[in-house]
């Protein structure tokens, strides 16, 4: 795709000042959301727009305002207003976030995220995709052993996109499946209850945008850090959620979780489905997750290996000797099983037999 840059010009008609009011949003808000999310420069003078910028985030552009200027229309003497999720739907409709990331990894050119610490690349053709995925799919799944990046990549996303202004605020949160979800009973208020739970991602926001500036955040509710009970009955607009350890839900609370998300929301939910640490019979609302949803538009799953590990070297081993291992178990427990079924199978059929020749003595008595 062509990195060259073309300025287009429309004249929005009929020209209406209240209509261009509402088009642009108070203190040209619309508009400047327009301009962050598609990577374009918007200007206009009345009723004439010009766009700057790549030639197909451009006529994106063009046709977004052509879009919402017809939603503008007065109805009964009253002229609508452009709502952010107004916005968000015209944006995901044209297509044009995913054509911009495809063709970044069809040229081969390379895919990060900023944040005040530095730039972060991926290191794997996988986390890559997942960092793409994340930018162009409401719900993004990341499943895979530990050490493959899928939490931490998640948050610099996240700080990328509220950096960005892309997003209001960001949520974190995690099943206390250790504590059960209960609670109450452990001691001192909610965010001691909670933090051993969530120091993953702290240390992972600590690092991308300092100790000061998260304390910060979360004192304004910019950043929030939560358990995954508290989500129920919850709405979050214009937000970045992440769902970490998404392997010890339960059915009922990945739903309740991913019903939670509202317009202009990214979710992001990563776990590892050999880390099951629910109670014995209760089924995993991730395994759940990716038997129902693999068909859905709008969500992706990345599902990472060993050579996606980027810790210790050794660790990428481990994982490699659990994952043969796994695999050797399994197919010892399948040739039990079977042994099992053929010998359950022979005895009745001697069963069977026995009965038949029974039956057949005594017929000849």
């Amino acid at each position: 795709m062509s990195n060259k840059i073309v300025t287009l010009e429309i004249n929005l008609e009929p020209s209406d000042n209240r209509r261009l009011a509402s088009l642009c949003g108070p203190f040209d808000d619309n508009i400047k959301h327009l301009e962050r999310r598609l990577g374009v420069e918007i200007n206009h003078r009345s009723d004439l727009f010009t766009i700057v910028g790549k030639p197909h985030t451009a006529a994106a552009a063009l046709d977004i305002l052509k879009s919402l200027y017809v939603d503008t229309a007065t109805v009964r003497g009253e002229t609508p207003d452009i709502e952010p999720e107004q916005i968000h739907l015209a944006i995901k409709e044209s297509g044009v976030l995913e054509q911009n990331t495809d063709s970044d990894l069809a040229h081969g050119k390379e895919v990060f995220v900023k944040t005040k610490k530095g730039v972060i690349k991926p290191r794997t053709p996988n986390q890559a995709q997942y960092l793409i995925n994340m930018v162009t799919h409401d719900i993004t799944f990341g499943i895979g052993p530990a050490g493959t990046g899928k939490t931490y990549l998640a948050v610099a996303a996240a700080v990328d996109a509220l950096e960005r202004q892309e997003i209001r605020r960001i949520l974190l949160t995690r099943p206390a499946v250790e504590a059960g979800e209960k609670l109450g009973f452990l001691p001192g208020d909610l965010s001691q209850k909670v933090d051993p739970y969530l120091r993953p991602l702290y240390d992972a926001l600590f690092e991308m945008l300092g100790f000061e500036r998260v304390e910060k955040l979360i004192e304004r509710n910019v950043i929030e850090v939560a358990p995954l009970a508290y989500m129920r009955g919850r709405t979050l607009n214009d937000a970045f959620i992440i769902l970490d350890e998404s392997q010890n839900t339960t059915v009922e609370q990945m739903k309740m979780f991913l019903t939670r998300i509202g317009f202009n929301s990214r979710a992001v939910i990563t776990g590892d489905v050999t880390q099951i640490d629910l109670p014995r019979g209760a089924k995993s609302g991730l395994r759940h997750a990716i038997e129902v949803l693999s068909e859905v538009d709008d969500i992706s799953f990345n599902f990472f290996q060993a050579d996606d590990v980027v810790r210790h070297p050794v660790v990428a081993r481990i994982v490699n000797a659990y994952e043969k291992w796994e695999a050797q178990d399994q197919k010892e427990r399948k040739e039990f099983e079977k042994r099992r079924r053929e010998e359950r199978d022979a005895k009745l059929l001697e069963a069977a037999k026995a009965e038949l020749n029974s039956q057949v003595a005594a017929t000849k008595e």
